[in-house]
Order: structure tokens, then sequence, then C-alpha cells
């Protein structure tokens, strides 16, 4: 997505599915941007509870970094069951955010904390990158199998089965005959 200068702004778990192979597959794009190399963007948007403190405090922020943000919210939640900043007043959620604290519970890695850490950095400038993200020690541990890097609409050709567009013409010539003979 950051590739192709594309900026989701919202994710989180209900906007991520797996397909038959269990791949991610990311939905919604609603509150995505476009955006050019360095360009900063200053709307803040998306879910609370996953918005980046950068967003939250009202200042320009850089696309891809509150994207790395939410998938270390994201990160934290699959491991531990929970959002490591929660509350029902949106007010002190953000104060919460912005002061960086988190739970690290015992049952978590060193390795997965220090990950989380690295991620979930108030500092935007020394926030990990999806590089760093890919070189650390428990990513690596951890690490997929097979990536799938989907289609890009408009940048890939979409893989055409002819013996299946032959079936579903056939289908569809049946139903206009049916069609036809009803009349």
């Amino acid at each position: 997505m950051h590739a192709l200068n594309v900026v989701h702004r919202d994710l989180k778990p209900e906007n991520l599915l797996l397909d038959a192979n269990n791949n991610i597959k990311i939905v919604d794009f609603g509150l995505s941007n476009t955006f050019k190399k360095g360009q900063l963007l200053k709307t803040a948007c998306g879910s609370p509870c996953y918005a980046a403190p950068e967003m939250i405090a009202g200042l320009k922020y850089s696309g891809d970094l509150v994207d790395i943000w939410s998938c270390g919210i994201i990160l934290y939640a699959l491991l531990c069951g929970f959002l490591p900043f929660e509350d029902p007043d949106t007010g002190r959620l953000y104060e919460k955010i912005l002061s960086g604290k988190f739970a690290k519970p015992p049952f978590l890695q060193p390795d997965s904390i220090d990950l989380i850490q690295s991620i979930l950095t108030n500092d935007p400038n020394v926030r990990y990158r999806i590089k760093q993200i890919k070189q650390h020690r428990w990513f690596r541990m951890h690490e997929p199998v097979c990536e799938s890097k989907g289609i890009f609409i408009g940048y890939q050709k979409i893989p055409v089965d002819s013996q299946l567009l032959n079936v579903l013409q056939a289908l569809a010539e049946t139903d206009k005959r049916d069609e036809k003979l009803r009349i």
C-alpha cells in the first residue's frame, strides 16, 4: 500500500480479512489518502484506540507512520487479548495514548515487548519502519512462509480463468433462453 503512496489511516482488526489461504486482505479504504514521498498529512481520522499520538495531538503526520502505529496496536491486541490504550472517556483515552505508557504483561516474550515498544513510540522519528520491523528478531522468528502481494488494479493484469468465463457465459445464455420461454 505504502509503496503505491496510499495510506489507510483506519487500520484495525475489523478492517483485516483473511482469504481462503489465510492471507490478510485490507478493506475499508474510506479514510485512505494518497501521498507524495515526504509529504505530511493533517486530517485527524480513524478509530481513536488505534490513532497515533501525532494525529491525536493535531500535528502534521507521515501517513505510513500512523499506519505502522496502528499495526503496533493490532499486534499488541493479538498477543494480549486487549488494547494497550483504552478508556470509555475519549479525553482520558487520548491522554493515555499521548503518555505512551502501556502495560507489558508478564506472559509476553521480551522480544515481542521490544518490537511493540519500537512501534508504539510516541516519537515518529524513531518509530520503527517496515524494514526495521521485518528485520527484528521476534518478527523473523514468526515470519510468514509466503507473502502475498495481492493484485493492484491499474498496476497489474488481473488473471483470467477462461474456462470459468466460458461456464459463466453458458449459464448467462441459458438464463436468457429460459427468460424468453417464460414470456
